[in-house]
């Protein structure tokens, strides 16, 4: 189809692109989801990612906020009782 008809590309080339990498190493060219970073191959689309209170996260336990905080609160007891070691 190559017409004299004027094509407006101009907002789409000039639109975010999504930057996710692709399997070759390159940025995903492909234009962002308005609103988000990604386009809706590599999860900008509505209703992507996991679901509120994901079971499966719990898994991990490196995301956990209750978990980085007893861990915060175990190292706060081991400096305090190394310091308790040194001071005696």
């Amino acid at each position: 189809m190559s017409g004299t008809h004027p094509r407006n590309t101009k907002p789409m080339l000039a639109s975010r692109r999504c930057g996710a990498r692709t399997r070759k190493g390159t940025p995903c060219q492909a234009p962002a989801v308005a609103g988000k970073a990604r386009c809706p191959m590599h999860g900008g689309a509505a209703g992507s990612g996991a679901p509120k209170d994901n079971r499966n996260a719990m898994k991990q336990c490196q995301y956990m906020r209750e978990v980085r905080a007893a861990e915060a609160y175990l190292r706060e007891i081991l400096r305090h009782g190394r310091a308790g070691i040194e001071d005696s």
